[in-house]
């Protein structure tokens, strides 16, 4: 492999409150929750099976307000599931807010930052 492609380390999400978004996260794909955010709880990583999350500390932060054009979301994570419906109790459950369920393959939510995410029927 040549040195001079990149590879896929991670994803990095902007919010308020890093801790408390890696948190929802980790619990969400149970993930280990970060043993050792930044001192300033500025920074939170996680890390399990399929890859790592960032989360970095933004003031101000506004959340996208998809799907209403005022804040577009810059990206969202796809997540699979088994069982959409199970899927779907756990999500909201730990916080997550529905945002479409129009389809029968996958639904569409916002974390607690307000980030869509979408779990898809495996």
């Amino acid at each position: 492999m040549s040195t001079a492609i990149p590879r896929f380390f991670a994803v990095v999400l902007d919010c308020a409150d890093p801790v408390a978004l890696s948190g929802f996260y980790a619990d969400l794909l149970d993930w280990p929750r970060d043993a050792k955010p930044a001192e300033d709880d500025s920074w939170s990583t996680i890390e399990g099976e399929g890859g790592r999350l960032d989360f970095q500390r933004i003031d101000d932060y506004q959340p996208p307000t998809w799907p209403h054009p005022e804040r577009q979301q810059m990206l969202h994570l796809d997540l699979q599931v088994d069982d959409l419906q199970a899927g779907h109790d756990r999500a909201v459950a730990l916080g997550a807010v529905v945002l479409d369920q129009s389809s029968t393959s996958f639904w569409v939510y916002a974390d607690p930052a307000g980030h869509p995410f979408c779990l898809l029927r495996s």
